[in-house]
C-alpha cells in the first residue's frame, strides 16, 4: 500500500524531480493571482500533524534512504514555525540519510517569520525556499493580484538570506504582455539585484483557460508575446542584472529556449548567445545551437 496521500494535482519545481513529495498543505493560501490555475480546484487547508506523522513514519519504512523531501502544496511555509519544526523533526527521525527539505513560499509567509525562526528551520535541514516573485514591477504585481509589493519581497528575501537558507526565485517571462514588456524586464532586474538570490528560474507565461488573465487576452486588454519577443525581454532583463553568484536556469517545459548560466560570471556569454539567436531568427537554433554558444 502506498504510504503517502495526495489530494488533487501535485506541483513541484523541476529541481525537485527526485525528491519525496509530502503534501503538508492543500492548495495555496493566496490563490488569487490572475495568471495561475494550479490550485483553483482546492480549498486551502493545513493537514493534521497526526496524519502527517503516520505518513512520514510509513514513508520512512518504505524509502529509508530518502535524501531529499519537498513539502507541497503551493506555500507550505505559511504554516506556523512550531508546526514546521515538528514536521522537520519527524522527517529527520524517519529518514536518517536526509540531506535537504525544500518548500514553496509566498512573500507574506516570509514576512510572518523572524530570522531566528528561519535559522531554527535551517538547523532542521530546511535547505531551499522557492519564492515566486513573478515580476519586479509594482504596477504589474498589483495588476496580476500577486498580493505583495517589491519592497515586501526584498524584506522577506533578506530574512531568508540572513538565516542562511538558499533562495530560489521564479520570474515569469511575458507576464506584462507586449504593452509592459520593457518595464517588466527592467524592474524585475532591479528587484533581483536587490535580492541577489542563489538561484533564478525563468518561466514563460502560459495563458490558461479559465483564469482572469485568459479573459484579459480574449478581450484584447493584453497582447501575448511571441517567441522572439520573449527572448528580447529575457535579453533586456539579463542586460540589467548585477548578481553575485546566481545559478540561472530557463529550462522549464514552458521555455522556448533552454538557457543556463552562472550570473554574473557568464553574463556576457549569455548576452552574446541571445544576440546570435535573435539575429538569426532560425527556428532550429532554439533547441540545437544555444548550448554550443554558451
Amino acid at each position: 500500500m502506498f504510504p503517502l496521500h495526495y489530494e488533487g494535482d501535485i506541483f513541484r519545481p523541476p529541481s525537485e524531480a527526485r525528491s519525496l513529495i509530502l503534501q503538508a498543505t492543500i492548495g495555496c493560501s493566496h490563490n488569487r493571482c490572475t495568471f495561475c490555475a494550479m490550485y483553483k480546484r482546492k480549498k486551502f487547508r493545513e493537514r493534521n500533524l497526526d496524519e502527517l506523522e503516520k505518513e512520514i513514519n510509513a514513508a520512512g519504512r518504505t524509502w529509508p534512504h530518502t535524501r531529499r523531501v519537498f513539502l507541497a502544496d503551493g506555500n507550505a511555509l505559511t504554516m506556523a514555525s512550531e508546526k514546521l519544526r515538528s514536521i522537520l523533526e519527524l522527517l529527520n527521525t524517519s529518514f536518517p540519510h536526509l540531506e535537504r527539505v525544500a518548500i514553496y513560499s509566498n512573500p507574506h509567509d516570509l514576512l510572518q517569520k523572524e530570522s531566528s525562526e528561519l535559522t531554527e528551520l535551517r538547523r532542521l535541514k530546511l535547505g531551499m525556499i522557492y519564492l515566486g516573485v513573478e515580476s519586479g514591477s509594482a504596477s504589474l504585481l498589483q495588476a496580476v493580484n500577486k498580493g505583495a509589493t517589491p519592497a515586501e519581497m526584498i524584506l522577506g528575501a533578506a530574512r531568508v538570506k540572513e538565516a542562511g537558507i538558499p533562495l530560489s526565485i521564479t520570474v515569469i517571462n511575458g507576464l506584462a504582455g507586449r504593452e509592459g514588456s520593457a518595464e517588466h524586464a527592467r524592474e524585475t532586474a532591479r528587484l533581483l539585484n536587490e535580492i541577489d538570490p542563489e538561484y533564478l528560474g525563468l518561466l514563460s507565461l502560459m495563458i490558461i483557460p479559465g483564469t482572469t488573465l485568459y479573459r484579459q487576452v480574449k478581450e484584447g486588454r493584453l497582447t501575448p508575446l511571441g517567441p522572439w519577443e520573449m527572448l528580447q525581454e529575457i535579453r533586456l532583463m539579463v542586460e540589467h542584472l548585477s548578481l553575485s553568484n546566481c545559478l540561472f536556469r530557463a529550462n522549464h517545459a514552458s521555455n522556448y529556449l533552454p538557457l543556463k548560466a552562472v550570473l554574473s560570471k557568464d553574463q556576457e556569454s549569455l548576452l552574446t548567445a541571445l544576440d546570435e539567436v535573435l539575429k538569426e531568427k532560425a527556428p532550429g537554433i532554439l533547441r540545437s545551437e544555444i548550448h554550443r554558444m554558451l
